[in-house]
């Protein structure tokens, strides 16, 4: 099973995501609940640091999503929660560089959305997702 990304023509292809992405019939639906850099003993992981967080927050959604039975190129959507866009932004580099280690060249549709808070003190960012599982 695979998604189909969706390029409206006429438009520039996005870099580092996907406009939509399309599931075929019969797919299971995996919602990912918002997901932040706890680890296992829901401690944060990576204290005041965007990248660390980012790497932590990603692999408890992949591990979410494996649990489940899928891999990283079934995930769908997913949105970015941040408490600070410029720290987003100022890491970007190394950021790419964990989505590529953790979820390789697949790029889901993503929204990034700016918040003033997060429930768990010391959480810099939370992800939430979607999947599209093979049928069993």
């Amino acid at each position: 099973m695979s998604l189909q990304a969706i390029q409206v023509p006429g438009w520039k292809s996005p870099k580092g995501y996907s406009n939509g992405q399309l599931a075929p019939a019969g797919a299971r639906l995996l919602a990912i609940a918002g997901q932040v850099a706890w680890d296992a003993n829901e401690q944060i992981v990576g204290r005041g640091e965007f990248a660390a967080q980012f790497r932590q927050a990603l692999s408890n959604v992949l591990a979410i999503v494996r649990a489940a039975g899928g891999e990283p190129s079934d995930l769908m959507s997913l949105t970015i929660f941040v408490v600070d866009s410029k720290a987003y932004s100022e890491c970007l580099r190394d950021l790419g560089a964990i989505w590529k280690e953790l979820v390789g060249r697949h790029y889901p549709a993503m929204a990034l959305v700016q918040v003033a808070a997060l429930l768990e003190d010391g959480a810099l960012l939370e992800i939430q997702g979607l999947a599209a599982l093979t049928p069993r």
